[in-house]
């Protein structure tokens, strides 16, 4: 019964990426509810209640922290999103759930929250940029199915092309190993932000260096606005990672990707972290006509939050996909290319669920 509630909690789960606390859209009566019309068995909201506080759920009250009204379309959206992640992981597909977490001040600093010692560890009185040693942007990308995480920390500014970049880290290290057979990527994001619904050039860096490069057709659903914590991510990967350096000053690049390495959970999660080193430019800017050529294909609902990016070029060599590798004989032009990929397509439709 304890693994059929986590199920019903599955897409209806938010959370705190500090704290770690936990909450659902999902109340105990409801959950009796289903779990009667899933395995016909009949609890009370008392006993639903119970196991809720096993899975460290509990009854909490509003906190009025929100500086504006829900978007209308927050519920159907919610939905949609449940759509595509069953059908992604029906079929055995990566899902990813990606953010940038809160910068940090990298030097003697005082990082929230308290550790056990004998004598507390002297910080700067004020956190002044000028004083850092750096600035640190960590860009997580977590694999929903593996409970798998990848930290890259960039020094430099948080632009569609840094976050863009990191993914396609997290796909070359990870990804094509661990989903040899998979040409199908989703990617669940933010509505703001460096990967936002907004940023052309998140999508054109998507187009060319995931889609393209690696021939993978990428699936993207945005979280409307304010809705940030139900993001995976969040309450998944970065609250641990919060908890696991509390209290300890950031005082390099080193320790702090060493905190974030280290970060583990009795639930399996494992991260690994990186540095990268390059600096990126702000501001880059896409045209109309460069941004109509991308072929950008909206979902019929919602498709300003969900949409997909198919490759429509591919370089000469042999990339890691197993649709590619496991090939009889290479092929030569860019149409042989294309012409393989639709084929290969053609067993699974357009990852785009219609609602």
């Amino acid at each position: 019964m304890i693994e059929e509630i986590r199920d019903i909690l599955e897409f209806n789960t938010a959370g705190d990426p500090m704290s770690g606390k936990k909450w659902s859209r999902q109340t105990p009566g409801k959950i009796a509810v289903c779990l009667q019309e899933r395995l016909n068995i009949s609890v009370s909201a008392a006993t639903v209640s119970r196991l809720l506080s096993q899975l460290n759920y509990s009854l909490k009250g509003n906190c009025k922290t929100l500086s504006a009204g829900n978007h209308p379309d927050r519920d159907k959206q919610f939905g949609i999103i449940e759509s595509f992640r069953r059908q992604f992981e029906a079929a055995g597909d990566p899902i990813i759930s990606v953010d940038t977490k809160k910068k940090e001040l990298i030097g003697l600093f005082k990082n929230q929250g308290q550790v056990w010692c004998r004598e507390a560890q002297k910080v700067n009185d004020h956190d002044f940029r000028s004083q850092a040693l750096g600035i640190a942007a960590p860009y997580g990308i977590y694999d929903v199915r593996l409970n798998f995480g990848v930290v890259v920390v960039g020094q430099s500014a948080d632009t569609p092309e840094f976050a863009v970049n990191s993914i396609a880290q997290w796909w070359v290290r990870y990804g094509s190993w661990q989903y040899p057979n998979s040409k199908k990527l989703l990617i669940l994001a933010d509505s703001g932000g460096s990967n936002g619904a907004r940023p052309r050039a998140f999508k054109k860096f998507l187009k060319e260096r995931i889609a393209n490069e690696y021939g993978l057709e990428v699936s993207v659903c945005h979280y409307p606005a304010r809705a940030s914590k139900w993001n995976p991510i969040e309450h998944r990967m970065f609250s641990e990672i919060s908890k696991n350096w509390a209290g300890h000053p950031l005082e390099s690049f080193e320790i702090l990707l060493n905190f974030i390495s280290n970060t583990k959970t009795e639930t399996g999660l494992r991260i690994e972290a990186y540095l990268d080193e390059k600096e990126y430019e702000k501001g880059l800017k896409v045209g109309d006509k460069e941004f109509r050529e991308l072929n950008i294909r909206k979902n019929r609902q919602l498709g300003h939050w969900n949409y997909s990016v198919a490759p429509t070029h591919f370089p000469e060599e042999i990339h890691l996909n197993a649709w590619i590798t496991n090939m009889q004989e290479p092929l030569e032009t860019n149409d042989k290319w294309i012409e393989a990929y639709r084929e290969c397509s053609a067993i699974s439709e357009c990852t785009i669920p219609v609602m």
